[in-house]
């Protein structure tokens, strides 16, 4: 237990009452199916671009990017630059053309709606087949965020672990419930300025505290010049090829993610997008290098404070904001914690709920619903998958933590091809699109489970190649899109 004093309690109190009462002020603005699940598309650039990054970035950026600079010191800004190029080019060849084409395919609120009206899908077999890959993957990614919140609750305030899962888990699912896309972007926006304040005021205080940034780079050169490095390991080891570029390749993961390019279709205007990428990539990159710094004063702090022993580098974060700040301070900087991890957990439920009303229920179920039903249905939806969430994270050592790469990547390599060819290749068909979604979803699972040789790399790599190849392949082959199709693609570029 981190500390029990009435402070970061009441810091604690206060800030999920905030979010809770941004949710209902969200639920009033909520009328319709697009009000809920894409805000109306209404989002201006600041929280458009906030909402993104830090329903991206998750507990993550807090808890396992400074763990992994913690162990592994500068080799860990190949994957911080990889996540860093991969916003920035996600936000110039994706967030535009997305938002005017969902638009143009008429009016599709999820990637699956947008897939089967692009490509004019009557069998909805596409939209079907991407939501089912959408709920596989992000049930287990949510029960991750919800597992990180329980460790959190339970390290911060020494709670039974199964009471403070449950307390995580009914804080988002109550805001997200009632306010839908609104909710959780203006809450994200909150909680993407806290993270980032957080990420840069801690390694600043931390640093300052050991001595400086000149003093900080000794120790660690005396301790270990390997830390030093990002072309060797901690242990002196070269880093391979493979090992190089599966770290990096974790940008390429972007172009597939359904709850990031939720907030590309939601912006108000094309002409916001620039501005909404310029802060993205900024927010991200002060947030990286925050992340990385922290790993980095954290090893010197252990060694002099602890004598080189903690047992889970990933708490380095919540360690040096208990030993350095007031235990109000501590509380906000600790509440950042559970910001990145609702807002990642909220879009995820949000996103599956979509995928649950709009992609099965509507199309499959009920093509009469009205807008009132499905909205009702996505509510019930949020709730029913929060519960499987939450049953899969009642283990404090679940191993559904270890599956968020694998969901990166299934997402990546599933979706990224398949929605990059969709809008730059007017050739693409359904036939293509299928191939490359499929084909993207089941490589990264079958990847995954074979080790040794050009098989250590990361599975979003081979994903993505096979996925692409397949779809270029497959539309060539077979019968050329309708007139119609082309007609709307051609009005869909007229309109950039």
């Amino acid at each position: 237990m981190i500390a029990n004093s009435g402070a970061i309690i009441g810091t604690f109190t206060i800030y999920l009452g905030l979010m809770l009462a941004i949710g209902v002020y969200a639920y009033r603005r909520t009328a319709n199916s697009s009000d809920y699940f894409l805000g109306g598309r209404s989002l201006g650039p600041w929280p458009a671009a906030l909402s993104a990054g830090a329903s991206d970035m998750s507990g993550w950026l807090l808890l396992g990017l400074p763990g992994y600079a913690f162990s592994s010191g500068l080799e860990s800004i190949w994957l911080g630059a990889g996540l860093l190029i991969g916003t920035w080019l996600n936000w110039l060849l994706v967030a535009k053309r997305l938002r005017t084409y969902s638009i143009e395919a008429n009016d599709a609120l999820t990637l699956p709606e947008f897939f089967a009206n692009r490509f004019e899908d009557k069998s909805n077999l596409l939209q079907v087949i991407s939501a089912f890959f959408i709920l596989l993957f992000f049930l287990f990614y949510t029960s991750s965020g919800l597992v990180a919140g329980g460790k959190l609750f339970e390290t911060v305030f020494g709670l039974d672990y199964t009471l403070a899962v449950i307390i995580g888990t009914v804080c988002v699912v109550s805001y997200t419930l009632f306010g839908g896309f609104l909710a959780v972007s203006w809450t994200d926006l909150v909680q993407g300025l806290l993270m980032a304040a957080a990420l840069i005021l801690v390694p600043i205080i931390a640093i300052q505290s050991e001595g400086g940034f000149a003093n900080l780079f000794t120790a660690l050169e005396i301790k270990n010049p390997e830390l030093l490095t990002i072309w060797n390991d901690s242990k002196g080891e070269p880093l391979t090829a493979i090992a190089i570029i599966s770290l990096a390749a974790w940008g390429l993961g972007y172009f597939g993610q359904p709850h990031i390019l939720a907030r590309f279709a939601a912006v108000r205007s094309n002409a916001e997008i620039s501005t909404a990428r310029r802060i993205a990539v900024v927010w991200s990159g002060l947030s990286m290098v925050g992340a990385i710094l922290v790993g980095l004063a954290g090893i010197i702090y252990v060694d002099n404070q602890l004598g080189g022993n903690l047992g889970d580098g990933e708490k380095i974060f919540m360690l040096l904001v208990n030993a350095i700040f007031h235990p109000v301070v501590a509380g906000i900087l600790l509440a950042a914690i559970l910001a990145a991890i609702m807002s990642t957990a909220d879009s995820q439920l949000l996103v599956s709920s979509s995928a649950l009303a709009e992609d099965f229920y509507k199309q499959v179920f009920r093509k009469d619903a009205s807008q009132k039903q499905v909205v009702m249905v996505g509510r019930i939806a949020v709730i029913g998958l929060s519960l499987v969430a939450l049953v899969l994270a009642m283990s404090p050592d679940s191993s559904v933590l270890g599956l968020v790469s694998y969901a990166w990547a299934g997402f990546g390599a599933a979706f990224g091809p398949t929605l990059i060819l969709s809008l730059y290749w007017k050739r693409m068909n359904r036939f293509g699109a299928l191939a490359g979604v499929i084909v993207g979803g089941l490589t990264v699972v079958i990847w995954k489970q074979i080790s040794g040789g050009i098989f250590d790399v990361y599975e979003i790599v081979p994903g993505i190649i096979f996925a692409a190849l397949s779809i270029i392949i497959v539309s060539l082959v077979t019968a050329a899109p309708s007139e119609s199709i082309k007609q709307r693609f051609d009005s869909y570029l007229g309109k950039l």
